[in-house]
């Protein structure tokens, strides 16, 4: 019995299994003190990983103070964690009177639980730190080039964005985990909230009678068996009903376990329905095949309709003597014939499924198309920014060529009056001379260039 208490202990706290003399050995005390100092450990921990978050806010977002972070939601959310994660069993037997009534007989029953019940089943709570493991553990969370990819699509890596991966990755495999670790809990917590140490009942001529469990006589729900076969009936939605809980905490628990049952049919359904779905080649292969068998029937029908056509035409015009039952047969072959090719239609078949591949051909051929239309007009706009800057530098390479040629012709009219002076021919100004250019239409080396 005492090994029974620890493992109870070891799977989320005391159970009420035990007896009150092997809860009162020193055993039992010293795995509620270990239950106490994981705890505490567990509390500072907790401490620990939201004092990172806050230094990594302030890094984030370059603040001065670390109270900027708290704000009153997370101050809520820390406070809600350390709550839940500080309810243990206490080191001690502590006492309560447990008052329910029966599920068949509905008779008033009075029992002495112990207060490990009502800690001990709140520390599943912690399971959520499972959820937390695995979002810091994932690759998704620890690989850069993930969190730099969805920090450009502004998506936030938190437990939701890894369950849904997870979901659609290995959806079976999580509804598994799920189902089974939930049946195993609920399982376990009937059972704890179904047994007792004494019971009493009023109106009973006995006034005090022991028994095995809380308000269970026939030892069903609190037996961990029937409990877990409880836990599937409810989780299926079947409910034979030969077996009820009698506890309000083992009907809440029921309760629960009714409301994930029906969320995870749905998402059986939700999932086997996805992987039924044929695959884009496999629709392709379907359809090809339905067209095959669409174009064999119609060609069938077509060939019935002409060779009736023909066996009426042969049995009243060819022939001497006229049969008319077999006219009849033929007749009624031949509106047969036509009425199967009539039903034969092709856009019930095969015409819809066509045209979605069609459509969906011509989307993507589209898609492509605009693709390369996009890098077009991605090139043209390179090269009008190329001749937009072009034009704008044209004023300045105009000017500087005009400046030059110039200063080419200044230079060419002062060397032909140096020569006509050399050889003895006088001096004419500017104006006067055959080229018809005054002197002062070019700047002299002393003058701007501001007039050009």
């Amino acid at each position: 019995m005492t090994c029974h208490v620890a493992l109870g202990e070891a799977l989320g706290g005391p159970g009420a299994e035990g007896d009150a003399e092997a809860q009162e050995s020193m055993f039992s005390l010293a795995l509620k003190c270990l239950i106490s100092l994981s705890t505490v450990i567990l509390l500072g921990l907790i401490i620990a990983y939201h004092t990172r978050e806050v230094q990594l806010f302030v890094i984030d977002n370059g603040a001065d103070d670390w109270r900027i972070a708290m704000t009153y939601e997370r101050i809520l959310y820390i406070s809600l964690e350390m709550l839940v994660c500080a309810i243990h069993p206490i080191p001690g037997e502590y006492k309560f009177f447990w008052t329910a009534r029966l599920a068949f007989s509905y008779t008033p029953s009075r029992a002495e639980a112990d207060v490990d019940i009502i800690l001990s089943i709140p520390m599943f709570l912690r399971l959520y730190l499972i959820a937390r493991v695995m979002l810091l553990h994932s690759k998704l969370f620890t690989d850069a080039s993930s969190r730099s990819i969805g920090a450009l699509n502004k998506i936030n890596f938190n437990t939701r964005f890894v369950m849904k991966t997870l979901m659609t990755i290995c959806p079976g495999t999580v509804l598994l985990v799920f189902s089974i670790s939930l049946w195993i809990i609920a399982a376990w917590t009937v059972r704890v909230c179904e047994r007792l140490r004494g019971f009493r009942a009023y109106g009973s001529a006995v006034g005090h009678a022991e028994s095995r469990g809380y308000h269970d006589q026939q030892d069903v729900t609190s037996n961990f068996l029937g409990a877990m076969w409880l836990i599937s009936i409810t989780f299926l939605s079947i409910g034979y009903g030969d077996m009820v809980p009698h506890t309000y905490c083992g009907k809440g628990v029921c309760l629960l376990t009714g409301i994930m049952g029906a969320g995870c049919t749905a998402l059986v359904v939700a999932v086997v329905a996805r992987k039924l779905e044929l695959t884009k080649a496999e629709k392709h292969v379907h359809n090809f095949m339905m067209d095959t068998q669409l174009t064999k029937r119609i060609k069938n029908a077509a060939a019935n309709v002409l060779r009736e056509t023909w066996l009426i035409y042969k049995h009243t015009k060819l022939l001497k003597k006229i049969d008319h039952a077999k006219v009849r047969k033929h007749q009624r072959k031949f509106l047969q014939a036509i009425h199967h090719v009539l039903c034969t239609n092709p856009t019930d078949v095969f015409f819809v499924p066509q045209m979605q591949n069609v459509m969906y051909d011509l989307i993507t051929e589209l898609n492509d198309r605009s693709e390369d239309l996009e890098k077009q007009i991605g090139s043209l706009e390179s090269k009008l920014e190329q001749l937009t800057t072009s034009f704008n530098s044209l004023p300045l390479l105009i000017a500087e060529t005009l400046r030059q040629q110039q200063q080419q012709l200044l230079a060419a009219v002062i060397e032909a009056r140096g020569i006509s002076m050399a050889g003895g021919t006088p001096q004419t100004p500017l104006s006067d001379s055959p080229i018809g250019v005054s002197s002062t239409s070019f700047p002299t080396p002393y003058t701007s260039s501001s007039s050009c």
